[in-house]
């Protein structure tokens, strides 16, 4: 099958919903499955140089919303190409172009909500959560009822939906996200990652990787940490992942005030060996989010052996 994934960004910065397009390239490609990505982000984006599959990029995309003059059009003209398009995400621009672009051209449009639909964002964003339930009245609703499917990564995140925004009509399905086994050499992996912060060698440390975000619960981690952290000296934790809304200078001062901005490692966003080798060397992998509706770093840490401590708000608490 030639399979178009339509996205807001390519970038691996994104997370779970990039990544799980890449790990699926690298399992189907080679059953003779061609995959090819549109998305919103400018056509000289850094990232998009040695990207592991062909993406079109029709940005640069206007406000908040994502919204680009080029994604309908582009769809309209390539769309006999494909067998299928998966839409990833809602909310934003890339939904609602595609089902305005594929209508009436029999090529069927998926849709995976990636978390969006899950009611914790009443209490964590209560004013970005007034606005959306307007928006789906008026606009959103009609996107996912006209889906062929709704694609949920688990049984734990299509529960919650259905409990969200109402009316909510769908045929759904689980389609959880493909994570491959660990590429590369562990130790070489592990050497690189240590000698990158050789304060991590001695005694042990914990891993946080996802993105620094307050719906990953990074707060809650590092207040934990320092009350545990007096009473096992050798312990570290290693802070790991990009920081998109700016919030790590207001952590480095929480762990400046709790007395143990000395004992946090704040890696920037790891890739590669590197990422693989701090699965590898971490003594546990922690992921506090209040909301996550799969956690694909969960499922990569525990594909390394790494014990895990995460939340009920995780949704493959129950799997796990």
């Amino acid at each position: 099958m030639n399979i178009l994934h339509v996205i807001n960004s390519s970038n691996p910065a994104g997370g779970g919903p990039i990544e799980s397009i890449v790990q699926a390239h690298l399992a189907l490609h080679q059953a003779g499955h061609r995959f090819e990505i549109v998305c919103l982000d400018q056509p000289d984006a850094a990232w998009l140089q040695n990207f592991p599959l062909s993406v079109h990029a029709t940005g640069p995309a206007l406000s908040r919303y994502r919204y680009s003059p080029r994604l309908v059009p582009w769809i309209r003209a390539h769309a006999a190409r494909f067998d299928c398009a998966i839409v990833h995400g809602v909310w934003r621009h890339p939904s609602l172009a595609v089902r305005r672009a594929l209508r009436g051209t029999g090529v069927p449009f998926f849709l995976y909500t990636h978390g969006m639909l899950d009611p914790a964002f009443r209490t964590l964003f209560p004013v970005r959560h007034a606005i959306k339930s307007l928006w789906w009245k008026t606009i959103e609703y009609r996107v996912v009822r006209d889906a062929r499917a709704v694609f949920f990564t688990c049984e734990e995140e299509r529960r919650l939906a259905h409990e969200s925004f109402k009316p909510l009509e769908c045929r759904d399905a689980l389609v959880p996200y493909c994570v491959g086994e660990p590429p590369g050499d562990p130790e070489v992996q592990k050497q690189a990652f240590l000698q990158r912060f050789p304060q991590l060698r001695a005694g042990r440390f914990i891993l946080f990787l996802s993105r620094i975000h307050p719906k990953k619960g990074c707060d809650l981690l590092i207040r934990a940490f320092a009350e545990a952290a007096a009473g096992t000296p050798d312990t570290r934790l290693a802070m790991a992942g990009p920081d998109p809304v700016g919030w790590a200078d207001e952590l480095r001062n929480l762990a400046e005030r709790l007395g143990v901005a000395d004992r946090i490692t704040w890696t920037g966003m790891l890739s590669g060996d590197l990422k693989w080798g701090a699965f590898r060397s971490a003594d546990v992998f922690v992921l506090p989010s209040h909301q996550e509706n799969f956690g694909i770093a969960v499922v990569e840490a525990l594909s390394c052996g790494v014990p895990v401590l995460t939340t009920d708000r995780v949704n493959i608490w129950r799997e796990i």
